[in-house]
């Protein structure tokens, strides 16, 4: 850890330009989405949803927004999970149903 961390307004002028040209992006892309041909099938699809709570989670308070994010965009962490790695099975190597009941 640094013996003397950046005030909050060094951290705000060092990254608003890199903030602002992503959250550009991420405004482009929901816009290019929304103009798309079928737009108004994608509404209820998980990733949306997804994108929907993840903008909710950057609008919120708190010091713990990265690991929120990770967190929804990660998968469950399934048991013995190297074992699948070591099966023939694709479904096992896949952490599928049938790799968990056989565990």
């Amino acid at each position: 850890m640094p013996t003397n961390p950046l005030t909050a307004a060094e951290v705000l002028d060092r990254m608003f330009l890199d903030v602002r040209c992503r959250l550009l992006d991420v405004a482009a892309t929901l816009d290019r989405l929304h103009r798309s041909p079928g737009a108004e099938g994608i509404g209820d699809e998980r990733r949306m949803q997804q994108i929907r709570e993840a903008i909710d989670i950057l609008n919120s308070p708190g010091i713990d927004r990265a690991e929120r994010l990770q967190m929804l965009f990660s998968d469950s962490y399934i048991p013995h999970w190297i074992q699948g790695l070591k099966s023939n099975d694709p479904a096992a190597q896949l952490g599928g149903k049938a790799f968990q009941e056989s565990v």
